[in-house]
């Protein structure tokens, strides 16, 4: 089976901002960012996955660019839960590593892409 890396990192960041955003709730007792993060951390991946299954190159495009504007959302809610209090520096920097890989992977694929068009 081919490697998809990009497949591969979405579903990891997916699942580990559910499991994040259940500490923030459970402990946190933190509700209205989580769930903003949530669905913009999660919809990364469903994006990329729709992309898979494009109906032409324009379309493959527009779907991963749109993966790319919610991986930008979701630095954002990242940032204001660290500056915040929420995330500590080690779990902020940690998520955030994860996230900057996605935010690279998604900028050169669509790059890429565009130039091949």
């Amino acid at each position: 089976m081919k490697e998809n890396a990009i497949r591969e990192k979405s579903f990891e960041f997916a699942l580990r901002i559910v499991k994040l955003s259940k500490h923030l709730m459970d402990e946190k007792r933190e509700f209205v960012i989580s769930k903003q993060l949530i669905r913009c951390g999660t919809a990364i991946g469903a994006l990329v996955r729709e992309a898979e299954q494009a109906e032409s190159k324009k379309d493959f495009i527009h779907k991963l660019s749109i993966s790319l504007k919610e991986a930008n959302e979701a630095e954002y809610w990242l940032e204001l839960l660290h500056m915040s209090a929420y995330l500590s520096e080690k779990e902020f920097a940690s998520v955030s590593s994860d996230l900057k890989q996605l935010l690279r992977l998604l900028t050169a694929i669509i790059k890429t892409s565009k130039v091949k068009s």
